[in-house]
């Protein structure tokens, strides 16, 4: 293909967001190795694949189309310059980034929002690349908000939200669930989420803030509704909060568990927040989340990239 219409296919292909990732093993001599990739799905979940693809060009093909174990660590926001790192030609680049082995060795990086421990189950030729298909043998989740990568640049779903708030009255709300069921609040009769104004400090701060006096182990992934009640003159902002891959249904400080089968039938006062958790029953049914833009009427609804 020529120069320019690769270029062109390379920024097309960029129209899909992505998140990030830096795939790690180990060479022949036991040294950690690793790469910066975005290019990474899951396959299977029975069993449990995953695949990532390899430049033939890259320093390190023979190691990692050769090897017994990688890892696939997705980033969590704050790693930019870890993704950095392992996408230019570092000396060495674990010498820059905290890491540890996993129970096969494989280098795991610390502070990720998830990782994967792979045995290597098969190698696919794929034109200038390879495709490492990986059987997970071990993986872990802390439920911090991905690193995203749109167009060449990246993005990030939490921290850019503090761009949309207008800064009028501003409500956060948390929406959180756990095997099947969500965090919701009855006063009087009424189930609402839970709920706070942001008054001094930031949206993220009222959030952190809103999280502590759950007294859950959630952390802040991304915006699932925001709209404005044009009648009060306030915007919601509600954030759909990630738990640990192996979080339980923990006693709350305030609020309670309730069974999303049985949201339907809540008394919900609102409206707007009524339509959104009906939105959510049916959405984490299938595991693909969208996002709402509008007020309290009419808005859109966006699908996030899967």
């Amino acid at each position: 293909m020529q120069t320019d219409k690769r270029r062109q296919l390379r920024d097309a292909f960029g129209a899909f967001m992505t998140g990030v990732t830096v795939v790690t093993s180990r060479d022949k001599a036991g040294q950690p190795i690793g790469f910066t990739a975005n290019s990474f799905t899951s396959v299977s979940l029975d069993p449990a694949l995953l695949l990532v693809s390899i430049d033939k060009r890259s320093a390190n093909f023979a190691n990692f189309t050769e090897c017994s174990h990688f890892a696939v660590n997705i980033l969590a926001e704050q790693q930019k310059e870890t993704s950095n790192i392992f996408a230019s030609k570092v000396e060495d680049r674990f010498a820059l980034v905290a890491w540890h082995g996993s129970e096969n060795g494989t280098p795991l990086l610390d502070g990720s929002s998830a990782w994967f421990d792979c045995a290597l189950h098969q190698v696919v030729d794929a034109g200038d690349h390879a495709l490492l298909i990986g059987r997970v043998e071990g993986f872990d989740s802390q439920a911090t908000a991905g690193l995203g990568y749109y167009r060449g640049a990246y993005f990030t779903p939490y921290q850019n939200a503090e761009t949309l708030i207008n800064r009028l009255r501003v409500e956060v709300s948390a929406l959180i669930e756990c095997n099947g069921h969500a965090i919701m609040v009855q006063n009087a009769g009424a189930a609402s989420l839970p709920s706070r104004h942001v008054t001094d400090g930031s949206v993220s701060d009222t959030l952190n803030a809103l999280i502590a006096e759950l007294g859950v182990n959630a952390t802040p992934g991304f915006v699932y509704s925001i709209y404005e009640d044009r009648q009060s003159n306030k915007q919601h902002i509600v954030f759909l909060c990630a738990l640990p891959t192996d979080a339980t249904r923990a006693a709350l400080k305030q609020g309670e568990w309730l069974d999303l089968e049985k949201i339907s039938a809540l008394s919900i006062k609102d409206s707007a927040l009524k339509s959104l958790m009906n939105r959510f029953v049916r959405e984490n049914s299938v595991g693909n989340y969208s996002i709402y833009y509008g007020d309290e009427i009419n808005g859109s609804i966006k699908q996030f990239a899967s």
